[in-house]
């Protein structure tokens, strides 16, 4: 822009002291002067940075935190938004609502769950607990990704999971398919105890559905934003969930180490994918997708990854967050549609001489306040 801006000042003075008023260095000079006056690129200076830093600030108020200038900016083109279950779509505090099995199962079972930091697991010894049972020692304990635990507790092998570690184990579970698929179809996550390779007992434990998470994904379709559901659960569990708050597509029975590749799956379709999650094992898909989404309420990992931090886990801040980026990039393309405009017109006006210089100044300074002007516009932007 400068060097364009030098160069019509220059052939101003050269037209205006050659053919204009030959000889005459004053005119030329002062028309040349008029030129690059008028052209101070204060205004394009000032159109993204003062939106940017109005926009940030508004959606601050509202709870939104975006990390940086380029992440406001990136948000208003997604249009695909995965969101993680466990914790995002529901509030992360699950209960068992069914045991089958004796006391001494469900002994060995939360021992076993102790040890564990996963929701499940302190659903699980909560219960126990109520349950006023002692809690034995653990001789043996190993978490297996996307299929459940094994212990090993009093000489007793202890595997609690899925139809899938019961599989691989050998452990027959017919009879427990009533009770799985009922569970399943609740919306409940539903696990098996087995004792020396023997089927013990089933457990379910269900988590409620956050009370904004229907609203806030009827607001994204709104936005025309395509929602997923990103789950470890069996496709019925999903299903349950997902027809609870009106999401369409599910990717179901995912590990936490295939969650980053099942955004990028997405994104090989073209799409523009905001992660949202708010477990250690969601921050390298918040960290692939286009815009990472932490949750507030979640690990400080998923937090550090994100992009932006969404305060108090409310999920109707979502749709907000990809509003206050719509609206911010509109403003800083107002901005720069005057800023130019200013420019294009007011550059011929002061080459032929119809500026004096001090007019020419008076009117950069007005176009930068009315850069300004327009970006504090933002303020007043309902999310």
């Amino acid at each position: 822009f400068v060097p364009i801006v030098v160069g019509i000042a220059i052939f101003t003075f050269i037209i205006w002291i050659s053919l204009v008023q030959p000889g005459q260095f004053e005119p030329a000079l002062v028309a040349a002067i008029a030129v690059l006056v008028i052209a101070c690129p204060c205004a394009l200076g000032l159109a993204t940075p003062t939106s940017i830093m109005v926009g940030t600030g508004k959606a601050a108020e509202n709870g939104i935190l975006f990390k940086g200038g380029e992440h406001i900016e990136g948000t208003h083109a997604i249009n695909t938004v995965v969101l993680d279950k466990t914790g995002t779509i529901t509030n992360g505090t699950p209960e068992v609502t069914d045991f089958s099995g004796d006391d001494q199962t469900l002994q060995l079972l939360a021992s076993a769950e102790k040890g564990s930091e996963h929701p499940l697991a302190e659903a699980i010894v909560s219960y126990a607990k109520e349950k006023s049972l002692e809690f034995l020692e653990v001789d043996h304990f190993e978490a297996i990704p996307g299929r459940g635990i094994n212990a090993t507790i009093d000489g007793k092998e202890l595997f609690v999971g899925n139809r899938k570690l019961m599989s691989e184990k050998g452990i027959q579970t017919n009879e427990a398919e009533t009770n799985l698929a009922q569970f399943e179809k609740e919306g409940k996550t539903a696990m098996l105890i087995s004792v020396d390779n023997e089927l013990r007992g089933v457990v379910a434990v269900a988590d409620t559905v956050k009370d904004t998470a229907q609203q806030a994904i009827q607001k994204l379709h709104e936005l025309g934003i395509e929602v997923a559901m990103l789950t470890g659960d069996n496709k019925r569990t999903a299903q349950a969930i997902a027809k609870q708050v009106g999401i369409d597509t599910i990717i179901a029975e995912v590990l936490p180490e295939e969650k980053a590749s099942k955004v990028a799956e997405i994104q090989s379709e073209g799409k523009k994918v905001a992660m949202v999650g708010d477990g250690v094992n969601d921050a390298p898909a918040l960290v692939k997708a286009d815009i990472g989404i932490a949750i507030g309420t979640g690990t400080e990992v998923a937090i550090e990854a994100a992009d932006i931090t969404i305060l108090g886990g409310d999920l109707l801040l979502i749709p907000k967050a990809i509003k206050a980026s719509k609206s911010t990039i509109r403003n800083i393309r107002q901005n720069l549609f005057w800023a130019f405009g200013y420019n294009v017109a007011g550059i011929p006006i002061a080459a032929i001489g119809l500026l004096a210089p001090w007019v020419a100044g008076a009117a950069m300074a007005l176009s930068s306040v009315s850069v300004v002007t327009n970006a504090l516009r933002l303020k007043r932007m309902k999310l």
